[in-house]
Formats: structure tokens, C-alpha cells, sequence
């Protein structure tokens, strides 16, 4: 679970517009948070529940050049949002998927990639508990998730205001939906399209390019 695109999708993705502190649910390798530092001058904490991901993320953190802004806690986020006093600007999560899939052998690998650990309700009522009033929360998701995930946001007061559906090509369906909500339901969801590669499979496309380039040495 070291580097994908969709924490690059993500990190780049995300709009820290206005956002003085950033909390990453399930930081991992810490590349959403150090992104984020990389993008604003926001105060960023990273929770991470695994202690060899948190020492990775902590290593990772320690060796780029925003790592005064970056904190890394070894928590759970159930246990950091009940214990904390700090409100966010921007709550921004890789949160596990792949809900109905066969589990990989490893259960560390398991843990990353399924809800074992971190429910989608779960991390709602958690990124409910750390918003500030008009803070947001900025998710990546599977494609057939995102409709299930924004029912249960409106539970917690939040509504979509801006969502960008990902093919891995232009012939694919769907693969990921990237979703950012606030608790202001009069704003309209901005609802737009991303194809990450060109037909043959081989090249990024111009728009993946645009988005990301700020993050790969050889775009």
C-alpha cells in the first residue's frame, strides 16, 4: 500500500482552498498529508491506525521540506476525533473499499483495503466530529460507492459540492469517484470527468498530466 494513483488522484485533486488545518484519515504512507503540505501552508495532522505505516508516514514526513506542518499520530480515528479539541478546515481520507471483494491473504493488506477497521459510516461520524462549521471532507472512493456514501453523508449533515468520476480509459466505465462534501446543502454539486489513461493503456492522458503533474519527475 505504498504510492497509487489514487492518492495521487486525490492529494492533487483536493480543493485547500481556505484550509489553516488539514486532518488525512489513514494517512498510510503519509503521501496525501505530505501533498498537502506540498500544496498550501495549512497545519496538517495524519492519523494512522498500523504502527509500521505510522513509522513509514513519520519517516516519509521527516524527510520532506514541509515536515514542520506535519504531524503523524498512531491512533485510531474514532479515538483522535473523540480525544481532540482541534476543528478542521478539510478532512480528506483514502478510506478502505472494495467492500464485497475477496480479502487479500495479508492482514495488514486487508486492513488497507477493506472496511475491517474504518466504516464509511464510521468515518463520516468521525469527519462529522472534526469539521469546523464550514469545513469540508474529500474522499476517493469506488465508482459504484459513491451513491451509497453520499446517502449516508446527508445523515450527517453533509452534501456533495463537487465530484469528479474517473475512467482508467476511454472505453472503461467508471473505476473511482472522487467526492467533496460540506454542510452547506443550498451550494450545487459541481459533477465533472477524468480519464487517466489513453486508449492503448500506455499513456497518461493530457488531463491526468494537467492534474498531477506538480507530483511526478517525469511529466
Amino acid at each position: 500500500m505504498k504510492v497509487g494513483t489514487d492518492g495521487v488522484l486525490l492529494g492533487a485533486w483536493i480543493n485547500v482552498q481556505g484550509a489553516g488545518r488539514i486532518i488525512d484519515v489513514g494517512t498510510g504512507s503519509g503521501l496525501i498529508a505530505i501533498m498537502m503540505a506540498q500544496r498550501c501552508d495549512a497545519v496538517i495532522d495524519a492519523v494512522e491506525v498500523d504502527p509500521d505505516a505510522c513509522s513509514q508516514a513519520r519517516e516519509n514526513a521527516a524527510a520532506c521540506r514541509w515536515n514542520e506542518r506535519i504531524t503523524i499520530h498512531h491512533d485510531a480515528i474514532q479515538h483522535f476525533a473523540d480525544e481532540t479539541t482541534v476543528l478542521y478546515q478539510l478532512v480528506v481520507s483514502n478510506p478502505p473499499y472494495f467492500l464485497n471483494s475477496l480479502k487479500p491473504p495479508s492482514t495488514l493488506r486487508s486492513q488497507a483495503r477493506h472496511n475491517t477497521t474504518l466504516n464509511y459510516q464510521s468515518l463520516l461520524h468521525c469527519a462529522s466530529q472534526l469539521l469546523a462549521p464550514e469545513g469540508r471532507l474529500a474522499v476517493i472512493l469506488p465508482a459504484d460507492a459513491g451513491t451509497r456514501f453520499t446517502e449516508l453523508a446527508f445523515f450527517h449533515g453533509m452534501h456533495p459540492v463537487r465530484q469528479t468520476m474517473a475512467r482508467p480509459r476511454p472505453d472503461r466505465d467508471y473505476s473511482r469517484c472522487m467526492a467533496e462534501f460540506s454542510r452547506n446543502r443550498d451550494q450545487p454539486c459541481d459533477n465533472q470527468e477524468i480519464i487517466i489513461r489513453n486508449q492503448d493503456g500506455k499513456e497518461y492522458t493530457y488531463g491526468y498530466r494537467t492534474l498531477t503533474k506538480a507530483y511526478y519527475l517525469n511529466f
